[in-house]
């Protein structure tokens, strides 16, 4: 019954498929024209920041007011073609020497942040390796009082039994008058 529900299933399943690819292949297709991106104006005819800085390839200069190509040769664009505080790159609100140390920080806090896992990871594995010996002794120092323990109970045993033999507390059956005890 079960096996029947099941291909009924797949059937219904699979029809579905078919009525809808079949659905969609007749609906008739729109080409959309393709865009052209954006061409950028050189960046030495750049009058604004805005403007400027729309192109990543270029950098802005406060102190002059210009735009220039970003000097690519280097990775921080030299004093000669604008300072630090007053070069502009990406948005016109923070200056290259702050994107520095901002930069500077995040990358150091990502670096220490790791390095603080990876010690914690480092830290509990050993701890964890010290603790599995430190229970492995405690064990071992368990077993061998229960050791202890027990051969002493035995001694113990044994001595209650002669005393109690002794004294006849303890029926023996090498005793002469066990037997009419017991009837």
């Amino acid at each position: 019954m079960d096996k029947s529900r099941v291909f009924v299933s797949m059937w219904g399943f699979l029809l579905m498929c078919v009525a809808f690819s079949l659905t969609e292949a007749t609906k008739p297709t729109t080409i959309t024209p393709t865009t052209h991106p954006a061409v950028h104006k050189p960046c030495n005819t750049q009058t604004s920041c805005e403007l400027c800085l729309a192109n990543v390839s270029c950098l802005w200069c406060q102190t002059n007011s210009s735009c220039s190509d970003y000097p690519v040769s280097y990775v921080i664009p030299p004093a000669s073609v604008c300072k630090l505080s007053q070069a502009r790159w990406g948005v016109c609100w923070v200056n290259f020497e702050a994107l520095i140390i901002a930069m500077a920080v995040v990358c150091g806090t990502l670096l220490l942040a790791v390095t603080v896992c990876c010690c914690c990871c480092c830290c509990k594995r050993r701890h964890s390796s010290s603790f599995d010996r430190e229970d492995e002794q405690f064990a071992r120092r368990r077993e061998e009082i229960r050791q202890r323990s027990d051969e002493r109970k035995a001694e113990r045993k044994g001595k209650h039994d002669e005393i109690r033999k002794k004294y006849g507390l303890i029926p023996d059956s090498d005793h002469p008058y066990s037997k009419f005890e017991n009837e």
